[in-house]
């Protein structure tokens, strides 16, 4: 069973912000070239639009690619290119949390539950499924010794 990502309109506001930074970091110095210069350097202007393509690229797809799917043998968090793959015999926790700024994060929204593992990077990792109700029950049938914190 999979689970998206919850979104909400801060999060988003945050990649809007973070879009509109690296395009006036890469397009502006473009502008420039082209209309401020005689002879603009194309070869500059392509890399720089590049830039912006991959870099833009790069943060959308690890904003809006996200899901848990629930495996056989265990819980797989996936935003973009970043995987964890926590076996549910090392899941021991899980509780909401408002902390979403610290710590291992797989999330796009501030309503978020945290999945305490033993092998954890930093101990846990947070999470925000969109049906967290849903998301738990289906956590307590595979991990049923875990502790839920309401």
């Amino acid at each position: 069973m999979t689970f998206q990502s919850k979104r909400d309109r801060s999060f988003i506001n945050l990649i809007i912000i973070a879009v509109i930074i690296i395009a006036i970091a890469t397009l502006w110095p473009v502008v420039f070239e082209l209309y401020f210069t005689e002879s603009p350097d194309l070869v500059a202007i392509w890399i720089m639009v590049i830039l912006f393509v991959v870099m833009t690229g790069f943060i959308l797809w690890i904003s809006f690619d996200i899901e848990y799917t629930f495996k056989e043998d265990y819980l797989l968090v996936r935003g973009g290119l970043f995987r964890s793959k926590i076996p549910y015999e090392d899941i021991t926790k899980a509780n909401p949390t408002s902390q979403i700024l610290v710590g291992y994060r797989i999330l796009s929204s501030k309503d978020a539950l945290e999945i305490h593992y033993k092998k954890a990077f930093m101990g846990s990792v947070i999470i925000s499924p969109e049906n967290q109700k849903e998301f738990l029950k289906v956590l307590k049938e595979k991990v049923p010794q875990i502790h839920i914190v309401k």
